[in-house]
């Protein structure tokens, strides 16, 4: 008989799925818009902003719960179609977007300060691979090793640093890049850079030291 396979852990980047998706959604309405159809620079930016707006209004109704990271979406996507035709501002439109970064920072810091890091949701299955062994040695360091909660908290302080950092050079290049510079690979690639940072740093500071205490542990309570 066929066994059951336990589902494969969470990878602490699912978390930014939703921030993923809104950032490759408009970069590829923008691409279609004015390059491909020759639309200009700043309609083109207000009319990708629809699309992730449309996204997020459509997954709240769907799942019938209030998201707080999708209704800033909308509501900065909104606001920034409102100033194209307000104001046709480019670069004040591709400042916005740190308005979602800022966010989703702020929150993870926030997580930090209270206590319970915002990021550990993706963290532990990934460290605990569905082992019960690994779990319950988790359980026991989260409430009995400093060192442990330590870490713990730093994976989420460099999650939040990183994206702050992220937000600052969005606003910096908006207002310093060639507009067609950030509307086309700068603005993504700052948020990529931030991922990367988040990764390496992470894995260092906290990752790795915590799976050796964890290693230590599950030896230990065997």
């Amino acid at each position: 008989m066929p066994q059951d396979t336990a589902p494969a852990p969470p990878h602490p980047l699912a978390a930014f799925k939703p921030l993923l998706l809104d950032i490759a959604l408009p970069l590829g309405s923008y691409y279609l818009l004015h390059a491909a159809l020759g639309l200009g620079l700043v309609l083109s930016l207000a009319l990708s902003s629809v699309i992730p707006a449309a996204h997020s209004i459509a997954d709240a109704l769907r799942k019938r719960t209030f998201n707080a990271l999708a209704t800033v979406m909308v509501v900065v996507n909104v606001l920034s179609i409102a100033l194209a035709f307000v104001g046709g501002d480019a670069r004040l439109m591709l400042a916005k977007d740190s308005a979602i970064s800022s966010f989703v920072a702020l929150a993870i810091l926030w997580s930090v300060t209270r206590g319970r890091p915002m990021m550990t949701a993706g963290l532990k299955p990934m460290l605990v691979k569905s082992s019960p062994a690994k779990s319950a040695a988790w359980d026991r360091l989260s409430t009995t090793d400093p060192r442990f909660r330590r870490h713990e908290r730093v994976f989420s302080l460099v999650w939040g640093a990183a994206l702050l950092a992220e937000c600052a050079a969005r606003v910096v290049g908006a207002y310093t890049l060639p507009v067609e510079t950030m509307a086309s690979w700068g603005s993504t690639a700052m948020l990529l850079g931030a991922i990367a940072l988040g990764i390496v740093a992470g894995g260092a500071l906290a990752i790795a030291p915590m799976e050796k205490l964890l290693a230590e542990a599950e030896a230990g309570g065997a």
